[in-house]
């Protein structure tokens, strides 16, 4: 998840660590003179602004448990590539245990879901951002297959004898009718980030940059645009901006429904994400309240009639008509 955020002053301990990854990387000696180093913000992770004599950089420190869910050498094919669809800043040195430092973004806006709705041309930058990457013809090293991670994120639930809220296996066992909806007429998968939080879009107000690629995949790339309308949190005008910019218009049934079961699905999803930091006893946030934040509201979506007639217009396919 996020790992951008307002940089922020570092005590002793934090220069410390960030110095010695540097070290690490080979990039600065431990010792260097005249490095600047700000925390950033990250739920996971430990990200540091840096400036120094090699110009201005951030520098992720992978945080602890996250090798339960996450490869990193995957998640390094997947930055590299990013950067070469010219989405993501270049990667300028990474260990394969999850130490990444890349180029800093100049005169940039660290989005969030009131900046999105704020921002003149925010959203429509945003869906640019993602179809240049779905239509880069780049390939990730993972595929991002959501029922197997489910699978994946309840297998470390069970092995950590953690709680879920009450009524998710019902409606875990209810979306198996979205499962064969989603299957029946698929989209060819493409490079997709998969985790487009806010704080994961970065905008110079000409251009919008994407970071953090930890969960990205080969993916459905209806995923990313109805996890988007979630995280950001967007009214419908908002949501209807997103689509028909990706779209270039308006999109077909078959495609507004896709992005609405996704908007479900990666709250489902992300639900298990947030039961993972609790039973990590991660203290950035409240996450037991995340998770059902997140449960609640795909349970919800799921009962609408909009829900339903979505998961129809997938299962008739594409060229059907509306």
């Amino acid at each position: 998840m996020s790992e951008q955020d307002t940089a922020g002053g570092v005590v002793g301990d934090e220069e410390a660590e960030a110095r010695a990854a540097l070290a690490r990387l080979g990039f600065y000696d431990a010792a260097e003179a005249g490095l600047r180093i700000a925390r950033l913000g990250g739920l996971t992770n430990r990200v540091y602004a840096v400036a120094g004599p090699k110009g201005r950089h951030v520098l992720r420190i992978p945080g602890h448990g996250t090798a339960e869910y996450i490869d990193r050498r995957v998640e390094l094919v997947a930055a590299r590539a990013a950067a070469r669809a010219g989405v993501s800043p270049r990667v300028v040195a990474a260990s394969e245990d999850g130490l990444m430092l890349t180029e800093a973004v100049a005169d940039c806006r660290t989005m969030s879901g009131p900046s999105f709705a704020k921002v003149p041309g925010a959203v429509a930058r945003a869906a640019r951002a993602l179809r240049t990457l779905h239509d880069s013809g780049e390939t990730f090293a993972f595929t991002f297959d959501l029922f197997s991670m489910l699978d994946q994120y309840l297998a470390i639930l069970k092995a950590k004898r953690a709680q879920v809220p009450d009524g998710y296996y019902e409606v875990l066992a209810s979306a198996g009718e979205v499962r064969s909806a989603l299957a029946a007429h698929p989209l060819p998968s493409c490079p997709c980030h998969c985790d487009p939080l806010a704080e994961n879009f970065l905008d110079t107000g000409e251009r919008m940059w994407i970071v953090d690629w930890e969960y990205s995949g080969m993916n459905d790339p209806a995923w990313d645009l109805g996890d988007v309308v979630v995280e950001a949190e967007l009214d419908p005008a908002g949501e209807r901006l997103l689509v028909e910019a990706y779209f270039d218009g308006l999109p077909t049934p078959y495609e507004a429904g896709r992005v609405v079961i996704y908007k479900a699905m990666c709250d489902l999803l992300w639900t298990l994400w947030g039961l993972i930091q609790h039973a990590n006893a991660n203290p950035v946030d409240d996450f037991w309240a995340y998770a059902n934040r997140r449960f609640d509201r795909c349970r919800a979506l799921m009962t609408t009639d909009v829900f339903a007639q979505s998961v129809r217009d997938v299962a008739a396919g594409p060229s059907a008509r509306g």
